[in-house]
């Protein structure tokens, strides 16, 4: 009878002293409504290093490669899911053929952006669409070559996506993002040109 009494006293303490240690954290885990601080932030602006790869002028490769940077503006329609995208990116090259050729490559555009949920919290994935406009400039688009007709302004398309890591609350490092650059310049064949561009940088959130 008295080990029966002891071992129910025992019992009926421990059960008191998890009750008052779980008490905290359901009062922690409850919904309150959220601080300034808490809310989910809507903006950021990536500035980046940009590499271009690219396939002008036309036939066989013809390819060369342009450095720059850029800057990428998003603004979360559904914080988490979907973005809207303004991206602007300045490339250059020198010397691009035997001739001397120099080349400015610009490109403005804009569209949305998919966050697909991801297990990893620090690692980020994203994929975009953007349309607009490009802008060449340099011996390689001035009279007399073909491209002269429209270098001022041609469509453009982009196409591809990323990883980000999150550093903390505000910043995060492009690891790395990959696009499919088409533009539209006149070449004297195909009017097209299929660009690869890679870039990195870092983010910050607002």
């Amino acid at each position: 009878m008295r080990f029966r009494i002891n071992h129910t006293f025992v019992l009926f303490l421990l059960l008191t002293i998890a009750a008052v240690s779980v008490q905290p954290a359901l009062a922690q885990g409850s919904v309150q409504p959220a601080t300034p601080a808490e809310r989910p932030l809507r903006a950021e602006l990536a500035l980046d290093y940009s590499y271009l790869h690219s396939n002008a002028p036309p036939g066989g490769c013809g390819c060369f490669n342009l450095n720059g940077g850029g800057a990428t503006f998003a603004w979360a329609i559904v914080p988490g899911k979907w973005d809207i995208v303004g991206d602007i990116v300045a490339d250059h090259a020198s010397n691009i053929s035997a001739a001397g050729y120099g080349l400015t490559l610009s490109a403005y555009t804009a569209g949305v952006r998919y966050i697909p949920p991801f297990h990893t919290s620090s690692l980020q994935p994203f994929g975009q669409v953007l349309v607009g406009l490009a802008h060449s400039s340099g011996t390689l688009v001035q009279t007399p070559n073909a491209g002269a007709a429209n270098a001022g302004a041609a469509f453009a398309s982009n196409l591809g996506g990323g990883f980000d890591l999150n550093v903390n609350r505000r910043f995060s490092i492009r690891i790395i993002e990959a696009d499919y650059l088409v533009t539209t310049f006149n070449n004297g064949v195909n009017n097209r040109q299929n660009n690869t561009r890679i870039s990195a940088g870092i983010v910050v959130h607002f």
